[in-house]
């Protein structure tokens, strides 16, 4: 268990940048995402861990990759569904072992209908990852009708850690140091939808500072016109201190070939 904690989050920083790439298992075609080895596998040497589903790991990815998998083993509605949270485990933890996960995820619905389904679904593999050294990811996933603040994600980070979660991967918020401070696990944050890079390097950096562990970027990184400068920017600011402005400074240079 410690070892595989380790292969995800630096053990001499703490910190982790990880690649979020299983958009498609609920959302179907996602942009930049349909050619993997073209525009995914340059951002690997830049990522501590990348979040994938086993068809994606089967089908795209090399058997000699080194990256660390956290595998998506959550699933069952799609974005034609009113409902989101009407997910249950797709994956056996005896097949993540065998696909060599270093830990494996799901999302928890936290006040949507199918909360108690989510939470149980957590309970199960954290209790199988247990015997297996396995750790296990929580997504506090937010429903349509759910308020991204520090109250619901305070909550949802909470009874994610109590629950078992090793890492739990929530939004950032103002007052996030509030989600920090109630939550005993390392926290990442993801990023959403596409916003503008100097937002989205704000907000890697200012979580930092709030006390979280990383981030789990998929389409603020991927999507990026400038994708590699960008996940090169975002590590700056998570392993090697950098502020949101160098940071910035950085993607700028590395965009132009300086």
């Amino acid at each position: 268990m410690k070892n595989r904690l380790q292969r995800i989050i630096n053990p001499k920083t703490g910190h982790t940048v990880m690649l979020a790439i299983d958009h498609p298992y609920f959302q179907g075609q996602v942009s930049n995402l349909s050619n993997i080895r073209e525009s995914i596998w340059p951002l690997l040497p830049y990522s501590d861990a990348v979040m994938l589903t086993r068809g994606t790991l089967r089908n795209s990815m090399d058997t000699g990759m080194p990256t660390p998998v956290v595998l998506r083993v959550s699933g069952g509605a799609s974005i034609l569904k009113d409902d989101l949270s009407d997910e249950e485990i797709t994956v056996s933890m005896r097949e993540a072992v065998r696909l060599n996960a270093s830990a494996v995820a799901l999302s928890v619905y936290v006040g949507a209908p199918h909360e108690k389904q989510t939470l149980m679904s957590l309970s199960k593999l954290v209790n199988e990852g247990e015997e297996y050294g396995m750790p296990v990811l929580a997504v506090t996933a937010v429903g349509r009708e759910m308020v991204r603040d520090a109250r619901y994600l305070g909550l949802a980070t909470r009874i994610a850690a109590e629950l078992g979660a090793h890492i739990v991967k929530t939004y950032y918020c103002e007052n996030f140091e509030k989600v920090v401070e109630g939550c005993p696990v390392p926290i990442v944050i993801a990023g959403g939808k596409k916003i503008p890079e100097e937002e989205a390097l704000k907000n890697v950096y200012e979580a930092i500072q709030a006390g979280a562990s990383g981030c789990d970027y998929g389409r603020n990184i991927f999507q990026s016109e400038f994708s590699v400068p960008m996940i090169r920017a975002v590590r700056s600011i998570v392993q090697e201190n950098y502020t949101a402005d160098e940071a910035l400074e950085l993607f700028n240079s590395l965009k132009t070939g300086k």
